[in-house]
């Protein structure tokens, strides 16, 4: 039995450590990927720093956050440096960090990006590809942890909203190594239900509550994104809370932001579905009275008619009825014939007028009324210049020079045969020359 003086309480114990980690520590440098973060209203920020093979928890203060330029995110490798202390609420060491420096993208966001720009690549989360998923289904089944509490919400929910639905649990791990697995091999079964001996589903929900990116990673590997992809029942993917995105909920027929949005979307409220049916009844009921009461009225009038009392005059009306649509049928035939009789004989005349001999014949008589309207045309024009160059030839007789020396005129001309019209012109011995009506006269100037 320990004496009282050596049994120390829990808080003692705690803050001896922290004075350990404090002291024997103190500020370190440590270099891991951000998972899990989250910023608190405070300005305080919380996130896991982790490697490969461990994690640590730290808390980055306000004060400290507001002096760096570095924004942390989930995924993103960092290089820390602050002091190793414990929190001792809690028990829990933790790291109290002063600095952050970016360092580059996580191993697991990278996968996470490479992954998701392939199978984009390859068409897997193509809109064209996704199953619709059944309004009402009958059989639902939940590929989930049977102890999470995911499992318990949507059982809850499809039993509310939903009792009719028959709901497959398959339990698989939907965290750590290996959990990828599980959850392909229960797609493979349900999508081979029949083969199994299991009720065939008409949808299946993927699904777990929420986590940090390496809780959730079994839901971004390749092979579940495949398997998913080829089964051949609608899958509903519900991981993780909303603001939490996985290549399961991009290749999913449907991303459900909750496990509990998925099960109410799943099972519609039988309240509602019974305003709807009460609805559908009465206004079924209300048009086959109306069918009822229609027909009732038809046997009515049946009743009272000459059917049962003068059948022989229903059937002399049919067929004066007959007659007449006989009649009249033979008129309109014999209207459209001479209808048509007219057409063809108006057409046989358009193509009369139209043979080619008589628009040869046309063509022919046009142009000798051409030709001898040119011919007539060219002769009056001929006259006319006749006539002109005979008034023109008179003219000149009478004004003509011939015609002035006739009348005693007459012109003298030097010796290089100008005419000469001024007397100063004329020097003493030049020889002259004088034109008369009758003969030439030469003289010399003196």
């Amino acid at each position: 039995m320990p004496e009282a003086a050596e049994i120390m309480s829990v808080t003692q114990l705690t803050r001896e450590i922290r004075e350990v980690l404090e002291g024997h520590i103190g500020s370190v440098w440590v270099e891991g990927e951000i998972s899990n973060h989250r910023l608190q209203s405070s300005g305080h920020q919380y996130f896991t720093l982790k490697d490969a093979t461990a994690q640590l928890s730290c808390v980055f203060f306000r004060g400290a956050a507001a002096r760096s330029s570095t924004r942390l995110q989930d995924g993103a490798l960092v290089q820390v440096h602050g002091e190793i202390s414990v929190y001792e609420t809690r028990g829990q060491y933790q790291m109290v960090v002063k600095q952050v420096q970016a360092k580059g993208k996580g191993s697991l966001q990278e996968r996470f990006e490479a992954l998701k720009r392939q199978l984009h690549a390859e068409g897997l989360f193509d809109e064209e590809n996704k199953r619709p998923i059944p309004r009402f289904p009958r059989v639902v089944a939940l590929v989930t942890s049977p102890t999470g509490a995911a499992i318990q919400d949507m059982l809850n929910i499809l039993t509310r909203r939903a009792p009719w639905v028959r709901v497959l649990v398959f339990p698989v791990r939907v965290q750590g190594q290996g959990a990828e697995l599980e959850i392909v091999r229960a797609l493979e079964v349900l999508g081979d239900a029949a083969h199994f001996g299991l009720p065939v589903p008409d949808t299946i929900v993927v699904g777990r509550g929420g986590g940090s990116l390496e809780d959730l990673w079994c839901f971004n590997e390749e092979v579940l994104a495949r398997a998913i992809a080829a089964c051949p029942i609608p899958v509903i993917s519900a991981v993780g809370h909303e603001i939490d995105f996985t290549i399961a909920d991009f290749v999913a027929d449907l991303r459900a932001p909750t496990p509990s949005a998925a099960a109410e979307l799943l099972a519609p409220d039988s309240t509602e579905l019974l305003r709807h049916f009460d609805s559908i009844a009465r206004t079924l009921k209300a048009r086959v009275g109306t069918l009822l009461d229609h027909h009732q009225h038809i046997i009515e009038l049946t009743a009272k008619g000459p059917l049962l009392h003068a059948p022989d005059r229903l059937l002399q009306q049919a067929e004066q009825t007959t007659d007449e649509i006989e009649s009249r049928l033979r008129d309109a035939v014999r209207e459209q014939i001479q209808a048509w009789t007219d057409d063809l004989t108006q057409k046989q005349h358009v193509l009369a007028a139209h043979h080619p001999r008589v628009q040869l014949t046309e063509a022919v008589h046009r142009a000798e009324t051409s030709a001898h309207r040119l011919r007539q045309s060219l002769l009056h024009r001929l006259d006319r210049l006749s006539d002109r160059v005979q008034s023109r030839h008179e003219l000149m007789q009478h004004i003509g020079p011939d015609a002035v020396l006739a009348r005693g005129f007459s012109y003298t001309t030097n010796a290089d045969g100008r005419v000469l019209t001024d007397a100063a012109d004329v020097q003493e011995g030049d020889e002259l020359l004088t034109r008369l009506a009758k003969g030439t006269v030469r003289s010399v100037a003196k």
